[in-house]
């Protein structure tokens, strides 16, 4: 059988992931190959049969590749989520975001607001800007960026602040700092959950790595990167 292990996943859980994949190699003798896209984009290319053996994305983007008969319906199981934050370039002034007034001032008073246009987070960002009222007065100051690209694009100087998953900002430093979270009442996490491809090379090898990622051994390395456990 195969000790290479084939993983695929969303770029917020690159680094909860990567902080783990050492750890799993010296304990198991496997070897894990990963690449990240963003979530949709994951999907996409299963759906068109790219091969995999392992992936994690968004529960209902799983559960949807299940139901095609891309992964195997027993092993969908939670992997955690990631809050939504605001970065922005280290050193700066600290920014208040501790109340919904706050955040939407904060917003209002950026020159440029960086964010995933493809990705989960920006989905939800937009829709937030609507609900909020100023999404007229905002929506002009933002910047659209490619999937990993956005905590970067404040760290080059393209874009005053940046809204996207805490563990993208965590990844960035320390050019880039986490200004803080989303305010309690808008927050939206952005929850993950993994799949064993129906296609794995060796499901037993990738049914270890899902245990391993999903245990809670894993939990305190994951909290550092960003990643909550239900």
């Amino acid at each position: 059988m195969s000790r290479e292990i084939r993983l695929v996943g969303a770029i917020a859980v690159r680094p909860a992931i990567l902080a783990l994949i050492p750890e799993f190699e010296a304990a198991t003798g496997y070897a894990v190959a990963a690449r990240w896209e963003l979530n949709p984009i994951v999907k996409q290319q299963i759906e068109a049969s790219v091969p995999f053996d392992l992936v994690v994305i968004n529960p209902n983007l799983v559960a949807d590749l299940a139901a095609q008969g891309k992964l195997e319906v027993a092993s969908q199981v939670s992997f955690g989520r990631i809050a939504m934050g605001v970065a922005a370039r280290a050193g700066g002034q600290p920014l208040d975001l501790g109340s919904v007034a706050a955040f939407e001032r904060t917003l209002q008073a950026a020159a440029s607001i960086a964010y995933a246009n493809e990705g989960t987070s920006g989905s939800y960002f937009i829709g937030l800007l609507e609900q909020l009222g100023i999404a007229n007065e905002v929506r002009p100051k933002l910047v659209p960026t490619s999937g990993g690209q956005t905590a970067a694009a404040v760290a080059r100087g393209e874009a005053e602040l940046a809204v996207i998953p805490v563990s993208s900002i965590l990844a960035a430093a320390p050019d880039v700092v986490l200004a803080g979270r989303f305010p309690s009442e808008l927050q939206s996490y952005i929850d993950f959950a993994v799949g064993i491809s129906t296609g794995a090379r060796d499901a037993k090898a990738a049914r270890v790595l899902s245990a391993f990622l999903t245990s809670a051994a894993s939990d305190e390395v994951l909290a550092a990167k960003g990643l909550e456990r239900r």
